[in-house]
């Protein structure tokens, strides 16, 4: 016992004797320790506020508790339909929100699952993260990152300040401020939003690259869907695509994506969101991409989108809006159903006139650039022409005018990218050959209108915005030819004469400046004699007894009338207005024919309802302007006139499917310029006005007959096929129907097939006979 006792203090004495030599530096150590933890536990929150502070400017500015508050994110403005369909987006970097109840519950619960899953537990910031990312860089097998989908909204939503003096120390006191930072705003956020919202903020504000900002515009860039629409496999591509875009792009390294999408579905299985039966047969499929990369050239109405453009500019700058970032709704009155209609009638008629446009000069070895005055082809067109595009000026500028380098790079073949009827189609052409090729297409533009309300429902500039940025709707003027006289009988009839008026077929001689003017009719006669009633001779479009009419009205009232009914073009009071001689254009001529159907009231074409702003508010609405242009009884009288087109034998409208004319009221009005190079044709039914028009982008482009060009063969089909279609959809309410009819009635019969000319017609007995004109 006494010998154990002994040992155990000899052991003490030796310990004790130890630690008293080691004790200064053992004491050292743990005071160290001590220190350094005490100044973690007290050093960490003093920095973290000095971050937060910015003290003395050290580490750069902080958002403000504002702007966290209310976070300002760029956002694209969006054009929509009247019947809630997106036509197209006005942006700087493309980007439109979604809220949470437009995503895909496949979305979330994936993004969730793969990027953060314990985002419902933590405060903006994941501590169990932080050991892993520890233990990965050590072991250079980084399994993921610390951040939360708080902290990845945090870095998106603001462009953090690194400027201090303190981030210029290195890449490593930068990437620290900046996490710092980014801890300091996501705590702030988890604060004033609920994680419901910051999910939809941050699914909102990702970068998914092909010009693609926010899920919504991804959705619609690579799966042509709304986030709602996502399935499973199609969530896990565009969650994958979050921790890089570019390197996971589908589009542009399918691989890549294939594989992160496969490894976002296995983590949806690891965390049982999907069985594993669904797990196996989902990561054997492929991507199935509709990719379209959005641009004003695409999509429903970019004619419509790009005149409204510089509208909207105009209001913006009146009202301090920026229309590529504030991300405002404007409401138009376009229906994408109908606008989708007249875009396929135009593309279905204009590929097969097209091609016989083509054939038909190719067969008279001609070109189709003509000289109006002689008949003959334009010598030297395209030497001109190119003379004024930008490749020759910047040729000129290198080389130097008359150069014959010049005109050996504008004969270069290189490769190109074309416009077909049948799809775009790589080719090698030459500038020269570029110019030959595109001069020869024809051009269109189709307008649709409310008469009553003013609502352009249907927008077509041209064949294709991407190849032909001319809109030939409101921008482009050109001559009417006989769908201007409608005004001279429409002013004739408001002075009291009769539609059922009876004159003969012959030319009227009329003295102007300079001498005497005598219209040919369409067949090049002076007049066949018969007579006939001016509905009937409208009906047929005879000269002759149009310009009978321009001389009794006069040209200045015919001027005054047009101008009245919605003509804004200036007009030439000259005797051969009444064949159209003066330039109007296709927006203006769909206003004054709704003149007539909506019983003698102009009502101003309107296309915007209301804009909004990013969140709601509304901001203006339009509405149309009306006013009284014309009697009712004189309206009516007109609509009558109209319907001749269809029902008098020999008619310019009876061409028309016979399905459009039954059990419907119809009237119609060709026009065919003399020089063959322009093509109408205006449509009235009881609750829609359409005009249509076909020629080149330049007057010199001529059809190779005038029979070949007249509006009846060139843009009536294209106003019969939309109407066809138009009315194929029951949904859209614009049905068959009949006229309205004057509510004080008519003071004439309308029958001019048992009309008594004599004893009906408003003038004095002179003007009651038949005016007959010698043949000078």
């Amino acid at each position: 016992m006494s010998t154990s006792n002994s040992s155990k203090k000899t052991i003490q004495r030796k310990l004790s004797s130890l630690l008293r030599i080691q004790q200064p530096w053992f004491g050292k150590v743990v005071k160290g320790i001590w220190i350094l933890f005490l100044c973690i536990i007290l050093g960490f929150p003093l920095y973290v506020f000095s971050v937060g502070i910015d003290l003395f400017g050290l580490f750069g500015g902080m958002p403000s508790l504002k702007a966290i508050e209310n976070p300002e994110n760029d956002l694209s403005s969006e054009v929509i339909s009247a019947d809630n369909v997106s036509l197209g987006r006005y942006f700087r970097f493309n980007r439109s929100q979604v809220t949470y109840d437009q995503l895909s519950p496949n979305l979330v619960k994936t993004l969730i699952y793969s990027e953060d899953h314990r985002f419902y537990d933590h405060a903006g910031m994941d501590f169990w993260a932080y050991p892993r990312v520890v233990w990965g860089l050590m072991t250079f097998n980084s399994k993921g990152g610390g951040s939360t989908i708080t902290q990845q909204l945090a870095k998106n939503l603001y462009t953090l300040d690194l400027d201090g003096p303190l981030a210029k120390l290195g890449k490593i006191p930068r990437r620290v401020i900046q996490k710092t930072k980014e801890w300091i705003i996501s705590i702030q956020l988890e604060k004033n939003y609920t994680k419901e919202e910051i999910i939809t903020m941050y699914l909102n504000t990702i970068e998914f690259s092909s010009n693609a900002y926010g899920i919504k515009v991804a959705c619609e860039t690579y799966f042509n869907k709304l986030p709602s629409e996502l399935n499973v496999q199609e969530a896990a591509v565009m969650v994958g695509m979050c921790q890089n875009p570019s390197l996971f792009n589908p589009h542009r390294f399918p691989k890549n994506a294939l594989n992160k999408r496969n490894e976002v579905l296995y983590k949806l299985y690891d965390h049982k969101f999907i069985s594993r039966v669904t797990y196996d047969s989902v990561r054997v499929l492929p991507i199935d991409l509709k990719f379209a990369v959005q641009n004003q050239n695409q999509g429903l109405a970019p004619y419509f989108r790009n005149v409204l453009r510089n509208d909207l500019i105009a209001w913006c700058k009146e009202h301090g809006y920026d229309l590529w970032e504030s991300g405002l709704k404007i409401y138009t009155t376009i229906d994408s159903r109908m606008q989708r209609y007249a875009e396929d009638a135009m593309l279905e008629h204009m590929a097969k006139l097209q091609k016989q446009f083509d054939r038909e000069w190719k067969q008279r070895s001609r070109n189709p650039w003509v000289d109006e005055e002689t008949g003959h082809e334009i010598k030297g067109f395209l030497d001109k022409k190119v003379k004024r595009t930008e490749a020759y000026r910047n040729l000129v500028d290198r080389y130097g005018a008359g150069s014959d380098s010049v005109n050996i790079m504008l004969r270069i073949k290189k490769p190109m990218t074309i416009f077909t009827y049948a799809g775009e189609r790589d080719t090698l052409f030459s500038t020269m050959d570029s110019l030959n090729y595109y001069n020869r297409f024809l051009q269109t533009g189709l307008m649709s209108m409310d008469p009553k309300t003013g609502a352009i429902k249907a927008w077509v500039g041209g064949v294709s915005h991407k190849y032909f940025k001319y809109d030939h709707v409101r921008q482009g003027a050109r001559q009417p030819g006989s769908t201007f006289k409608p005004f001279v009988y429409g002013t004739a009839i408001e002075a009291g004469y009769s539609p059922c008026l009876e004159l003969l077929d012959i030319s009227p001689t009329i003295k102007v400046s300079g001498g005497t003017w005598s219209p040919l009719n369409s067949d090049g006669t002076r007049g066949s004699g018969e007579k006939m009633s001016i509905r009937k001779a409208m009906a047929r479009s005879i000269n002759s007894i149009t310009a009978q009419m321009m001389e009794r009205v006069t040209p200045q009232n015919v001027v005054d009338f047009a101008h009245r009914l919605g003509i804004t073009s200036k007009l030439d009071a000259v005797p051969s207005l009444c064949l159209g001689t003066s330039d109007v254009t296709l927006y203006e001529m769909v206003a004054a024919y709704c003149t007539y159907v909506n019983l003698g009231i102009y009502t101003q074409p309107y296309y915007i309802t209301r804009i909004e702003d990013k969140n709601g508010n509304v901001l203006e609405n339009f509405v149309p302007k009306t006013r009284q242009a014309m009697d009712e009884r004189t309206a009516y009288k007109m609509i009558y006139m109209l319907q001749g087109g269809v029902q008098e034998s020999g008619g310019t409208s009876l061409g028309l499917s016979y399905d459009l004319r039954t059990n419907n009221e119809i009237g119609g009005k060709t026009g065919t310029t003399d020089n063959a190079s322009d093509g109408w044709y205006m449509g009235i039914t009881h609750n829609l006005v359409t005009g249509a028009w076909v020629g080149g982008d330049e007057r010199s482009i001529h059809f190779p007959s005038w029979s070949f060009g007249q509006g009846g063969k060139t843009a009536a089909p294209i106003w019969d096929k939309y109407m066809t279609r138009v009315y194929r959809d029951k949904e859209l309410g614009y049905g068959k129907g009949v006229f309205r009819r004057p509510a004080m009635g008519l003071d004439i019969t309308l029958d001019c097939s048992q009309h008594n000319s004599t004893s009906t017609d408003a003038q004095d007995s002179e003007d009651e006979q038949v005016w007959q004109v010698p043949n000078n």
